[in-house]
């Protein structure tokens, strides 16, 4: 384990929390990395193959990415840093909406957490995550065509759990400060807030693989504190 107490992940109780997932992922865990996506990316569009569900996490990254190239800041231990890749039975061409539905799937799991008000939270398009109209945190997703009808999926996300002072004295003075999940969470556990994404976000792939996004539409709107109307759903990368 890496960090202080609840800031560090432990795999055994990670695992042990994720055992009843249908397909249960591999735990990675690194202390540091440039992107916990590129490292998935890399990695699976060289072999093109994903035996079980993946999970990625860092305690800092050095290269972080957001939508559209941007750099993704953090403080090392104050934030929750990871990636996932799985296997879908879906073409690329067939995965708009994607990046909402783990957008839905990420705040239902934050919201299973002992949140002193869960409806602070909310989302805005395309992709980031809100705490008090603050940006939170943030979902990257990239796609590999395997064959004409399967694609790996790599979620990336990016939530502040701690240090929104210190991260708002990185940015440019006119910049809107961040937040972090510390204001409706008295104890801060990196594992059970992993595990409860994870979990979230697993559901939400069993979901999307069978039905895509429609199943996930109104929960999306119904979060979101700037969706255009009509809904615009972004492409996949």
């Amino acid at each position: 384990m890496y960090g202080s107490a609840g800031r560090s992940i432990d795999p055994d109780r990670l695992a042990a929390q994720l055992t009843a997932l249908p397909h249960p992922f591999k735990i990675e865990i690194v202390p540091e990395t440039g992107s916990t996506n590129t490292d998935l990316m890399t990695r699976l569009r060289a072999s093109k193959m994903l035996e079980q569900p993946i999970a990625r996490i860092a305690y800092r990254q050095t290269a972080g990415r957001g939508q559209r190239g941007r750099r993704w800041l953090a403080q090392s231990g104050d934030a929750l840093l990871f990636s996932v890749a799985f296997s879908i039975p879906r073409p690329v061409n067939t995965l708009a909406g994607l990046s909402l539905a783990a957008s839905v799937a990420v705040l239902n799991g934050l919201r299973a957490l002992p949140l002193t008000e869960p409806r602070r939270l909310a989302l805005k398009w395309p992709n980031d995550l809100l705490l008090d109209g603050a940006k939170l945190g943030g979902i990257l997703v990239e796609t590999i065509q395997v064959t004409h009808k399967a694609s790996i999926v790599v979620i990336g996300a990016g939530i502040n759990m701690d240090g929104e002072h210190a991260l708002a004295a990185q940015l440019d003075a006119r910049a809107r400060p961040p937040a972090a999940l510390k204001r409706i969470l008295a104890d801060i556990d990196f594992t059970q807030a992993l595990a409860h994404v994870l979990h979230a976000l697993a559901d939400m792939l069993e979901i999307f693989s069978a039905h895509g996004f429609a199943p996930f539409q109104r929960a999306w709107r119904a979060d979101c504190e700037s969706c255009p109307l009509p809904c615009s759903i972004p492409p996949v990368f």
